[in-house]
């Protein structure tokens, strides 16, 4: 069974007909374009032929990303990349976009965030990231955490020259992890909605983003990134995009 055809088996989950539209989707040749199949795809309910309908274009556009392993459970992506897994000490982690308290996965000795709300007691710093560059030194974290927060950092603004402002982000988490440090992202990707319905979200993610930001091929260069990074891993949950890199010497 091809991938399209698994996800219309995740959709009849959802609908009462389960049984008999399961038989009857068995019974047709999706690969086929005869006057047979379009006639048993007639007989089958409305939302089961809406999903019929989708199947090209889940099967060309989207077929990367959904081979993509699904991940339900972030506690063992966690541990495998944890502070004491990677034997390191006086460990420092970093938490973009941190809210009013800085997230710490990977259970760094020191925890700091950046938010556009400051609360020095939490270690969390007022800055926005859009226009301005990280507030530490350079090779400063072990680790550095985007949780729902580069969909809200633009690709360009005129600001009032042409900028952009994810790439310099990049640069800015490549200049202030330390050699080999980890950048985590998890954030809403194309095609779900997710990635779209909050107004706020002026960066659209997918699974290929951060192939420009790789060590073997560096596209982004052409942007002004000046850094390096490993893709080391990918997951997805059922909205989100999960992402880890590992800083690389250039």
């Amino acid at each position: 069974m091809n991938i399209a055809k698994a996800i219309v088996f995740d959709q009849i989950e959802k609908v009462p007909e389960i049984q008999a539209v399961r038989y009857s989707l068995l019974a047709i040749n999706f690969n086929s374009t005869s006057t047979l199949r379009h006639y048993k795809i007639m007989l089958l309910p409305k939302k089961i032929r809406n999903i019929c309908a989708a199947i090209p274009l889940l099967s060309k556009s989207n077929q990367d990303f959904i081979r993509i392993k699904r991940i339900r459970h972030l506690d063992s992506l966690y541990e495998k990349y944890s502070a004491k897994t990677l034997g390191l000490e006086n460990s420092v982690t970093l938490d973009l976009g941190c809210g009013t308290i800085p997230r710490n996965p990977f259970q760094a000795n020191t925890q700091w965030g950046i938010d556009i709300r400051e609360d020095l007691d939490r270690k969390v710093k007022n800055v926005d990231l859009t226009i301005n560059p990280i507030p530490f030194e350079d090779r400063a974290f072990d680790y550095i955490t985007a949780f729902d927060f580069i969909e809200h950092v633009p690709r360009i603004i005129y600001a009032p020259n042409c900028r952009f402002p994810f790439i310099q982000l990049m640069n800015e988490i490549w200049r202030t992890l330390k050699e080999e440090g980890i950048f985590f992202s998890l954030t809403p990707v194309y095609p779900f909605k997710t990635a779209f319905s909050d107004p706020t979200h002026v960066n659209y993610i997918t699974e290929e983003t951060f192939q420009y930001f790789n060590d073997s091929s560096r596209l982004a260069t052409t942007y002004g990134f000046c850094g390096a990074f490993k893709v080391l891993e990918q997951y997805r949950t059922d909205t989100h995009l999960i992402s880890i890199l590992q800083k690389m010497k250039v």
